[in-house]
């Protein structure tokens, strides 16, 4: 268990893929600083080399000099975009398994959700700081704060029609759809038998959510799930012939022959109410007609 973050404690933000400015996360600096924590800003923030934060040499620096330094004792990742699989190879995990420190971030991050999850060690998928100026993220602004800061968190769902009722428990994984595709048979792959796998994308054509789902199931990453939670699928695509079913829709085509509880409109994702949730930690999914609960135990 990573030991929760108390006042005076320092964090560090970094950007492992695209390119931030120091204006887009000065709030992010100013909400973390009234929790009472000193930031600590990467040589990332800042920089530039053509679509990233810096070229891969320099990302990897950033995030291998964080992980290791033990005065560290959260990593938050700036945004998301895509470059955090350029680098994930090179980093050298041995001291951050000897001194865990939680790691936060969603979208393209879920790279590294992914991979620690292989070490055995908990992260948190997360609002980013570029995204704390957004209307409506107050609420998960305040998720990321009580599981930083150790606090109970139980998150009660509406009922969905497309829900499927049934109580599931086991570690809690997942993250953006099109990253999992992208890690499947990496070394930053895992099973995911008897676990909860959650998912979110963002602007995909519904036909490439088809395809990954496939890749999903024939990869066996399906079949053998305790729970399923569909978090938000944003501003979806279609081409000029329509694909003709929703990315809900498709989504329950895949998995509607097996048994395990099934959660949809779950708050996780590119959307301002981006619950905050932690990769790796064992949970419970109970699904019923009046909605559904997840849980840690």
């Amino acid at each position: 268990m990573i030991p929760a973050l108390q006042p005076g404690d320092s964090i560090a933000i970094i950007a492992t893929a695209r390119k931030i400015t120091f204006p887009e996360i000065e709030l992010a600096i100013r909400t973390f600083e009234s929790w009472g924590l000193k930031v600590v800003l990467g040589q990332t923030i800042g920089a530039s080399y053509n679509y990233f934060a810096g070229d891969d040499a320099l990302r990897l620096q950033d995030l291998q000099q964080m992980l290791d330094n033990e005065n560290i004792k959260a990593i938050v990742c700036a945004r998301g975009g895509y470059g955090t699989t350029r680098i994930i190879e090179q980093v050298d995990f041995t001291q951050f398994k000897r001194h865990p420190k939680w790691l936060v971030g969603f979208s393209d991050v879920t790279a590294l959700h992914s991979h620690i999850h292989t070490l055995g060690i908990e992260s948190v998928h997360a609002i980013m700081p570029l995204l704390f100026p957004k209307e409506g993220t107050a609420d998960a602004i305040e998720t990321l704060r009580k599981v930083l800061f150790g606090e109970e968190l139980t998150y009660t769902i509406a009922p969905h029609e497309l829900n499927r009722t049934g109580t599931g428990q086991g570690q809690l994984i997942g993250g953006n759809l099109s990253m999992l595709g992208t890690l499947t048979g990496t070394r930053s792959d895992s099973s995911t038998a008897g676990k909860i796998l959650f998912l979110e994308d963002l602007d995909e054509y519904l036909y490439h959510i088809d395809r990954m789902m496939v890749h999903l199931d024939r990869s066996d990453k399906l079949a053998q799930l305790s729970g399923l939670i569909i978090g938000d699928m944003s501003d979806m695509k279609d081409p000029a012939l329509p694909f003709g079913k929703t990315a809900y829709e498709i989504i329950l085509e895949h998995t509607g022959k097996y048994n395990y509880p099934v959660c949809y409109g779950f708050p996780v994702g590119h959307e301002p109410l981006n619950l905050a949730l932690v990769c790796g930690r064992d949970a419970k999914l109970e699904v019923s007609e009046q909605g559904a609960v997840l849980k840690y135990v």
